[in-house]
């Protein structure tokens, strides 16, 4: 117990006491036991979360403890782990993974006016059709999962992943699930208020306070809800807004201190909002920071089939692959392409099947854009990893070999059509499970952002797979 003690000093000394009391606070305990230190978490997210961000800084905390650093076993509590299952394998519902061109669903009574009272508890009424921003529409890949988990346990557990803080470019489901969190809490915890902002109606709100002398309602309004979701928080940045930033960073400090859940978005990571200041930026890079990529192929194509579903037209197999592999700069392009299909299809009589779907598209896909290969993705890997392109078809199964093989037969399955029979056959004549294999493995790398060796040295999977794929598209 003494060295335990001395570990966890010495790991507040290293990352803090705001991040300390975040993720080993009351939630997590460590063990020692025959020569072993066990990070026990309460379910099976924070114990992958722990084993990605912390393992270095108890490792370092153990050798200025001990002199040494003991084995690490992240392991889920067992009295919860019956009851839990892996985050990654959790989030299989899918989606429209769009944000609407409108205002947000949740509001409040009145016109919705700025100043007046235009946001809500989630307790309010629902509109007649109800937007489809839930969990359970929420096309999960790669790209999302992390954040995906993290959004459901803000509901699961408010507070324990204070603040969290999603980021990406536009349109990669960022306010969907900002306003899943709010709808989930609706059902979840109906005595709890639940509040959806943009950065831009805060500021709308609070200056419109301040010149109405009416702070101490606006305070009480914000700061009095359970879960209060703040999006676009880049608004603020090149504004002359110091007033509503220091009211912004008292409001954090109150959810803090009280252990309640507050969420905000942004289209880039705390580091680059220093415009923000040092305190809102620490703030936010204290909590839960998710980053929500483009979506890649597979969680394009689940896009286009519940844009189907929503918009009731039929899109053979063949026209949902061509917008997947075509449309790739973001979901409301793909929403578009969707409803354009539709509206031409009704209007003409016409069903919609792959030579009307080029032709209606025609602006939208570029004829003459080329489609990625399995050669072309051989040589982007092959020169990324510093290797001869004939290796990555060899039996050869050293690591410097394989696991550049299954990265490949992952961004094979993300950037063709190819089967999986294909690519096995492409990459040295292996069978269909092993591409399922590899792209499992691959999975697992990327949820735990394991290192790789490239030519130039050693970096992060996410940062070796940017390098792929900029070869890819610079081919």
């Amino acid at each position: 117990m003494e060295i335990v003690s001395a570990v966890r000093s010495a790991l507040v000394d290293k990352v803090g006491h705001q991040r300390f009391d975040l993720w080993f606070g009351a939630s997590t305990r460590l063990e020692m036991r025959d020569g072993v230190l066990a990070v026990v978490a309460p379910n099976w997210f924070l114990r992958d979360w722990l084993a990605s961000n912390f393992r270095r800084d108890l490792e370092a905390s153990c050798q200025a403890v001990l002199g040494r650093c003991p084995r690490l076993d992240f392991r889920v509590d067992e009295s919860t782990a019956a009851s839990e299952q892996p985050s990654p394998a959790r989030p299989t519902q899918r989606s429209l993974f769009v944000a609407p061109s409108s205002a947000p669903s949740v509001r409040t009574q009145g016109n919705g006016s700025a100043g007046t009272n235009h946001h809500s508890s989630v307790q309010e009424q629902r509109p007649a059709v109800e937007p489809p921003f839930r969990f359970d529409t929420f096309v999960v890949g790669p790209s999302n999962r992390l954040a995906r988990a993290a959004a459901e346990m803000a509901v699961e557990r408010p507070g324990e992943m204070s603040p969290l803080f999603l980021y990406g470019p536009t349109s990669v489901g960022k306010t969907h699930l900002l306003e899943a969190i709010c709808r989930a809490m609706r059902q979840t915890r109906p005595s709890a208020s639940a509040v959806y902002l943009t950065a831009e109606q805060f500021t709308t709100g609070f200056l419109q306070a301040l010149r109405g002398k009416g702070v101490p309602s606006f305070r009480q309004k914000y700061r009095g809800v359970a879960v209060l979701v703040i999006d676009d928080l880049q608004f603020f940045c090149g504004k002359n807004a110091r007033c509503t930033q220091l009211e912004l960073l008292y409001t954090i400090d109150s959810f803090l201190r009280e252990r309640r859940q507050i969420v905000f978005t942004a289209d880039r990571p705390p580091a680059e909002l220093a415009a923000l200041g040092r305190e809102m930026c620490t703030r936010l890079e204290g909590g839960m920071v998710c980053r929500i990529d483009p979506p890649e192929y597979e969680t394009r194509l689940g896009i286009v089939r519940q844009m189907a579903i929503r918009f009731q037209v039929h899109l053979p197999e063949d026209v949902q692959a061509l917008l997947a592999a075509r449309l790739t700069t973001h979901a409301r392009e793909l929403s578009g392409a969707v409803c354009r299909l539709r509206a031409v299809s009704q209007a003409t009589g016409r069903p919609v099947d792959l030579a009307m779907a080029e032709e209606t598209l025609a602006d939208l896909i570029k004829p003459g854009a080329r489609l990625v290969r399995l050669p072309d993705i051989a040589k982007a890997v092959s020169e990324t990893f510093g290797l001869d392109p004939r290796s990555l078809q060899s039996a050869r199964k050293a690591k410097s070999v394989a696991y550049p093989r299954m990265l490949a037969m992952w961004l094979a399955r993300k950037h063709t059509r190819a089967a999986l029979s294909e690519i096995g056959q492409y990459f040295g004549r292996r069978s269909h499970s092993t591409v399922i294999s590899a792209q499992k493995r691959v999975d697992a790398w990327l949820a735990q952002n394991v290192p790789l060796q490239l030519a130039e040295g050693v970096c992060a999977i996410d940062e070796a797979l940017r390098q792929v794929e900029q070869r890819l598209r610079a081919s």
